[in-house]
C-alpha cells in the first residue's frame, strides 16, 4: 500500500489500511552511514529509505546488505594445491 505517515506517496510494504505496522508505527531516517547510496529517498519530512524502515538497526549489526554506495572487498581465497598432482604435473614437462 502506499504510505501516509513519513513516506507519502511512496509504495510501502509496513503499510495497512490500519496504519503503518511497522514498530513504532513508522519509519526512521537515514544516517550519516547511508550516505550516497541510491535507495535513499527523499520526501517533505526528510530522507528515508527505499528498502529498510529502519536502516541503524542494519548497520549495527555490520553493515547494510543493499548498501550501493559501499563497495566489498572481495577475499581472494588461494585455490590449494595438492601436492600429489603437482608432482605429476611437473614430470610431464
Amino acid at each position: 500500500m502506499v504510505c501516509q505517515t513519513v513516506k507519502a506517496g511512496v509504495e510501502c510494504a509496513f503499510m495497512t489500511k490500519k496504519g503503518c505496522g511497522f514498530n513504532g508505527g513508522n519509519c526512521y531516517a537515514v544516517i550519516e552511514k547511508c550516505e550516497g547510496c541510491n535507495k535513499i529517498i527523499e520526501s517533505a519530512s526528510g530522507k528515508f529509505c527505499r528498502v529498510y524502515p529502519d536502516p541503524t538497526a542494519k548497520w549495527s549489526v555490520g553493515g547494510c546488505p543493499t548498501a550501493s554506495h559501499v563497495k566489498k572487498a572481495k577475499e581472494e581465497a588461494s585455490q590449494k594445491v595438492n601436492p600429489l598432482k603437482a608432482s605429476k604435473r611437473a614430470q610431464k614437462h
